[in-house]
């Protein structure tokens, strides 16, 4: 299938490592310009990366979503190089583990500000570039935990609640300019953030690693965690023109993991 990407303009923040380093990466093999965001210096090696192995032109750009000048900075860089924006791909490194009397109100204020006002900011910056697109697009990264809790994530737990809502609400509210705005629901890929949780759970259990990630397998119906080529590829096509009638969808990418009918 043809996705019709082609030159279109897509920008994905958080993107030096893991989804959203995937997304990017698929963006670029399906012809689109592409730029990533990240504060890391990671994100200046990973679009060396993503441009050698697929010919596509990608602009780094470090930049920390907490920080309004930075989100502008960005857009404001992605335009300049590339003369308008397409596709936005709202994504942010997940908040801290831990249970409620664990979480103090200072780390749910910082939470709150890197996976929900992130969002809000990158939205409206970007906003007046969409409306200007021929195939605009919006995808918020969330996760399948604001379907189904994940033990010891209340902040994801809570959080991303707050970004399907916003998403959701955009749906509505955009379509009358033919922005179709979309969520996607990760639940166990193998990245460095999955990483940081199975150690986590290893901390309060005292199981190996093997046992942790075994426990995790056996509760998915696929008996296995995602991979991030898999995540990217349905991420890729809800933002391309091939879908163009999906609209305020929140789509779990989570091999079966999520019993619930909706």
């Amino acid at each position: 299938m043809d996705l019709q990407l082609r030159g279109k303009v897509a920008l994905v923040t958080a993107a030096s490592k893991g989804l959203g380093k995937a997304t990017a990466w698929q963006f670029a093999r399906e012809g689109a310009k592409v730029v990533i965001s990240a504060r890391s210096e990671l994100v200046e090696k990973a679009a060396a990366e993503i441009a050698n192995e697929t010919g596509a032109e990608v602009l780094a750009v470090r930049a920390d979503v907490t920080q309004p000048s930075d989100i502008e900075r960005v857009i404001n860089k992605t335009v300049e190089r590339f003369g308008g924006l397409d596709i936005l791909v709202t994504n942010a490194g997940g908040p801290p583990s831990g249970t409620f009397d664990e979480t103090d109100l200072a780390t749910w204020e910082t939470a709150i500000n890197l996976n929900l006002l992130s969002a809000v900011r990158l939205v409206k910056c970007a906003l007046p570039h969409l409306r200007q697109s021929t195939a605009p697009a919006i995808l918020t990264i969330t996760s399948t935990s604001t379907k189904q809790p994940v033990k010891n994530l209340v902040l994801s737990n809570s959080i991303r609640l707050g970004v399907i809502g916003l998403t959701k609400t955009l749906s509505q509210e955009l379509g009358k300019d033919q922005i179709r705005v979309n969520s996607i629901l990760p639940c166990w890929t193998y990245t460095e953030r999955v990483e940081e949780l199975i150690n986590a759970r290893m901390a309060k259990t005292g199981q190996t690693k093997d046992v942790e990630i075994a426990n995790i397998n056996a509760a998915v119906p696929l008996g296995r965690m995602g991979r991030p080529e898999e995540f990217a590829n349905v991420a890729v096509f809800l933002c391309s023109p091939a879908a163009s009638f999906v609209n305020g969808v929140m789509l779990q990418v989570d091999g079966g993991l999520n019993a619930g009918t909706f």
